[in-house]
């Protein structure tokens, strides 16, 4: 633990002492008053009263707030510390993990099931030290007025450690239980706020509402049996009590009648132990937050222990050249047999366009995420500039690649800022000509704040093709030696394609670039054209020489291609 934290902490803990000290202290004054105030005589000056208890009640509004004021302090850090370290192993996990894992799994681990813990950790240690403390020294000023009755007393504390072990095991499988329905019910608002044009066009409303209807209700349910459970606790620990309390008075009334109690003592013992029973509630109420402490900390840290893609490697000195070559690569995804990718062996020059081509399935989509390391290989190797990229560091290698995909994805910020994305130092000559490069001057220039327009949720004020030129106008600005065009062209129309062919082609001059699926003029200009089929590689060639060869190319080409010549080959 960092030194402000245990300095911190231990200042929570001294005032929790002097909380819990506050408790039989207050006790007695009451018997002190009783003997020697009331029944005879005052003996002592009548100023010291009002300086008593006030002092004792200021001296324990100060220790409390001492104490949450400090655990405040660091739990809060806690919180932080933990959500950083969520999302750091989230930025360092590999793309396999966000295939097993929801966007609203993912949001629901750090926004609030991280909060459960540090609830679990504040009432931890709040309460079951500072009560138990306070039950301590109550107990201990109860064995000073008498033994006999506080041995009553020490009856209900196995009796309530019973009760509470009885409900934890339900307690905790019910709070896994209700995360786990909650991160669905995330989920839900997560994909239909994000989805709002599909479930409209396609009138999804009722089904999305019956969705959040079905696991909102189930959460309610896990709720209900939650509160039902824990709620159940309380009563029985109070019931408990009361039992105590009434054998004790009965003894005390006994001891009395015998002259072994003053009415001080009694009215001390019975003030202590009426005091006892907020701490005991408190002891037996932790019980629920450390149940669902328990189980949120089972998802936080399952995030935070995920696999990390791999570090270390040889760093780059310069600019690669960006020959590629893929030598009988072989590839499966995680838990599954059947390999996405069989025996691809290809060598691509530098500068040179080598477009992929298939039905949905084929592997296209799959060949070119394992050049920047998204997945390994799981046989075979890929080289850059004849180095396997297994030895080179993932970040060295990923500052080679730049890449624009069909899933247009831009963040809640400027457009100059989503130009120069991953760029701590940007500069602005070169934001302006990769946006002009990219065809959107005239699109900035009218706009109200030129280049320091926010452009919303995933550039949610623009049009399809203003994002999609604008992600390759971020592509434009890294001018890294190899690009990846991943349909890059498919949201966009006739015109739009037009505005943007000569961006491309300025884009792809003098890189290495690998091409999905383009449309037909992309296709054409290719250096050479590569069909794939069920992971393998079928034909490769130009577009004059596959369609002369009468293959699988002519054959997809034919299939796509209309007299009107519809513009996309699938």
């Amino acid at each position: 633990m960092h030194q402000p934290y245990k300095k911190r902490m231990a200042l929570a803990f001294l005032g929790m002492i002097v909380t819990a000290a506050t408790e039989p202290l207050v006790a007695y004054i009451f018997k002190v008053l009783l003997d020697h105030g009331f029944v005879e005589k005052p003996t002592f000056p009548l100023w010291l009263v009002p300086v008593a208890v006030v002092g004792a009640f200021v001296a324990r509004g100060a220790s409390t707030f001492l104490t949450t004021y400090m655990m405040n302090w660091v739990s809060t850090r806690v919180l932080n510390t933990l959500r950083r370290q969520m999302f750091n192993r989230m930025l360092l996990v590999s793309i396999d993990f966000h295939a097993s894992h929801s966007v609203g799994q993912v949001i629901n681990s750090i926004m609030f099931e991280v909060q459960q813990i540090i609830e679990m950790i504040t009432k931890l240690f709040t309460s079951i030290v500072r009560c138990s403390l306070t039950v301590l020294g109550l107990l201990a000023y109860m064995l000073y007025i008498s033994w006999t009755l506080t041995i009553v007393a020490f009856v209900l504390m196995p009796l309530m450690m019973l009760v509470v072990r009885l409900t934890a095991k339900r307690l905790k499988k019910l709070n896994k239980d209700s995360l786990a329905v909650n991160a669905e019910l995330t989920q839900v608002i997560e994909e239909t706020t994000r989805a709002q044009q599909v479930v409209k066009i396609f009138g999804g409303e009722d089904y999305e509402r019956s969705r959040f209807e079905q696991r909102a209700d189930n959460l309610r349910s896990y709720s209900m049996r939650l509160t039902s459970t824990f709620a159940a606790t309380v009563p029985v620990t109070q019931i408990m009590t009361a039992c105590a309390m009434s054998v004790m008075i009965m003894m005390a009334l006994i001891q009395a009648s015998h002259n072994q109690i003053t009415i001080g003592g009694f009215i001390s013992f019975f003030t202590a132990m009426i005091a006892l029973l907020a701490p005991l509630k408190q002891l037996a109420e932790v019980n629920g937050p450390l149940q669902r402490g328990m189980a949120a900390a089972e998802a936080v840290f399952t995030l935070i222990d995920s696999p990390v893609e791999r570090s270390g490697g040889k760093q780059l000195a310069e600019r690669a050249l960006g020959k590629v070559d893929f030598q009988d690569v072989c590839f499966a995804y995680p838990k599954q047999d059947k390999l996405a990718l069989n025996n691809i062996s290809l060598s691509v020059a530098p500068g040179e366009t080598i477009a992929f081509v298939g039905m949905s399935g084929g592997g296209k989509s799959t060949l070119v995420n394992l050049i920047p390391g998204f997945y390994a290989v799981t046989s075979g190797k890929i080289l850059l500039d004849d180095e396997n990229i297994n030895d080179i560091s993932l970040i060295s290698l990923r500052r080679q690649i730049a890449m624009v995909s069909q899933h247009v994805v831009l963040f809640n910020d400027t457009i100059a800022a989503n130009i120069a994305y991953g760029d701590a130092a940007p500069d602005r000559e070169r934001v302006e000509a990769a946006a002009k490069a990219a065809y959107l001057t005239e699109m900035i220039a009218g706009l109200p704040e030129g280049m320091e327009t926010q452009i919303g949720d995933n550039g949610s004020r623009l049009s399809g093709g203003q994002r999609q030129r604008l992600a390759m106008a971020r592509a434009i600005y890294k001018d890294a030696p190899i690009l990846i065009l991943d349909e890059a062209t498919s949201a966009l129309d006739t015109e739009s394609e037009r505005a943007v062919q000569a961006a491309l082609d300025q884009l792809m001059l003098g890189r290495t670039t690998f091409v999905i699926a383009h449309r037909l003029s992309t296709i054409e200009r290719a250096s050479r054209i590569v069909v794939l089929s069920a992971g393998s590689i079928v034909e490769v060639g130009t577009h004059q020489e596959l369609l002369a060869k009468q293959g699988a190319y002519a054959n997809l080409y034919y299939l796509q291609f209309s007299k009107e010549a519809p513009v996309e080959l699938i």
